[in-house]
């Protein structure tokens, strides 16, 4: 069955019966039941971290696997296509910039579900129902908007993961295809590829919960680990002197963080990941599971962004594969384990589109839920497939949709979140709290314009035919 949020807190255990004595003998005087938040108010007591019930709760390993799954998509292979926006040493230095915004958007966004879960009496909360909790135990003036914020967050969240699964599928049938082509020298309509994957993908869709997918996603990391692994072998043949690249560039270094956010950003998953932990707390802190596996990502990106670049110059694909010779047998184990890596990433992607849905509708479907849940996933799946099958050159529009939502969902919306949430106890020493999201809410609008106006420029070209879709 599918492991879904469950807002409940588990009972407290409490002393029902009370030894009085009276009389000269001694009677049992059974006591009234409070409820459990009134009894853990009494007595201080309430523990979410403890009192949460996970059927199948998953490990500190499990969790870093899926956070580094999710982090290490198909947007690493744009890294060395950023660097070529911002020159050599500036990219390292606005790629660590990066990670640490979107890190500390991630760890506000727990962190103030931490805070909540006491407010609320909640063992754990979505995002968009930390969203909602906040404006409702935040200023009176402010209570109203709590149904806007959970649903905006909801719907940003189907949107771009649904969006995102159609991409992948449409990823994986293309980097196929180009393998495929090469040996049979035939073309092959990728729509025909997308269709075949169909049952594959459903299958994957069916893995119940997220401790039965965290073997899937360390394939996934393996997959896309050796094929990291060979592009960096050709990365670092016949390297040109670093005086021929450029080192800073300033003009062009809005559409560095555009690319670099969307690639990086997976504030969609956080939350899943964190309810479904056994030990909820190695989440966050200096050596946490988000720290560890952000620290990781940005070393990673860092150093493909720098040696593609180096390598390739202005030549620098979009995407580091379209720089592999497809003749040689290397580059075409790339693009075969880059595309097995997307295939088993799905399933991670899939499971945020149908938390959000199973949550609408669970309480209309009692009667047979294990049942209703796996046709709901097939459904989901069967449209995503569908979408990408009509319009295969959807990637531009999912650009476009990834960096408007990415940018709402993965910057703004958390320091928000933080704001409303410390309204009341105070924003810190010289309001520092306050500051500080203003400067992130700037950084979050201006990767969602300069974001945004990238995809347009992408789409306008695809369909003006000046280039292909990738």
């Amino acid at each position: 069955m599918v492991n879904v949020i469950d807002g409940s807190a588990k009972h407290v255990p409490q002393e029902m019966e009370q030894f009085l004595p009276g009389g000269g003998t001694n009677k049992y005087k059974i006591q009234p039941r409070k409820s459990d938040a009134e009894q853990a108010l009494a007595n201080n007591d309430f523990d979410p971290f403890t009192m949460r019930e996970n059927e199948h709760p998953t490990t500190d390993n499990e969790t870093l696997t899926h956070l580094l799954k999710a982090s290490l998509g198909t947007g690493i292979l744009g890294m060395p296509y950023a660097f070529m926006y911002s020159g050599l040493v500036m990219g390292i230095f606005a790629t660590i910039l990066t990670a640490f915004i979107c890190t500390h958007c991630s760890y506000v966004l727990v962190k103030c579900g931490h805070k909540l879960y006491y407010k609320t009496r909640r063992t754990k909360m979505t995002f968009a129902e930390i969203a909602e909790a906040a404006f409702q135990k935040g200023p009176k003036s402010l209570r109203g908007f709590a149904p806007v914020a959970k649903f905006s967050i909801l719907f940003g969240l189907f949107l771009t993961y649904f969006g995102t699964c159609s991409v992948y599928t449409v990823i994986v049938a293309k980097n196929f295809e180009q393998v495929l082509v090469h040996w049979t020298g035939r073309d092959i309509e990728p729509r025909v590829i997308i269709c075949i994957m169909l049952v594959p993908l459903i299958l994957i869709a069916w893995v119940p919960n997220l401790k039965y997918l965290a073997p899937v996603s360390m394939v996934a990391n393996v997959f896309m680990g050796l094929g990291l692994g060979i592009t960096f072998y050709y990365l670092v043949q016949d390297l040109p002197p670093i005086e021929e690249r450029s080192l800073v560039t300033l003009s062009t270094l809005p559409a560095f963080f555009s690319i670099t956010i969307f690639a990086m950003e997976a504030i969609g998953v956080v939350m899943p990941l964190e309810n479904n932990m056994k030990t909820p707390k190695n989440f966050l802190g200096i050596c946490g599971v988000l720290s560890q596996g952000m620290s990781g990502v940005t070393l990673i990106y860092m150093l493909l962004g720098f040696l593609g670049y180096l390598r390739y110059g202005s030549e620098t694909g979009e995407s580091i594969t379209l720089n592999l010779p497809i003749e040689e047998w290397p580059a075409q184990a790339v693009k075969v384990l880059i595309a097995l890596a997307v295939y088993c990433t799905f399933g991670l992607q899939f499971f945020v589109c149908l938390e959000i849905v199973w949550d609408g509708i669970k309480e209309r479907c009692t009667k047979r839920p294990i049942f209703v849940n796996y046709v709901l996933r097939t459904v989901l799946v069967t449209a995503a497939v569908v979408l990408a099958v009509s319009v295969p050159t959807i990637a531009p529009f999912m650009g476009l949709i990834g960096a408007f939502c990415f940018s709402i969902l993965g910057l703004i919306f958390p320091v928000i979140i933080e704001l409303v949430v410390h309204w009341d106890s105070g924003f810190g020493p010289g309001n520092w709290i306050l500051w500080k999201n203003i400067i992130i809410m700037l950084c979050g609008v201006a990767a969602l314009i300069f974001g945004s106006l990238s995809a347009i420029q992408d789409i306008m070209k695809v369909y003006s035919g000046s280039t292909e879709a990738q």
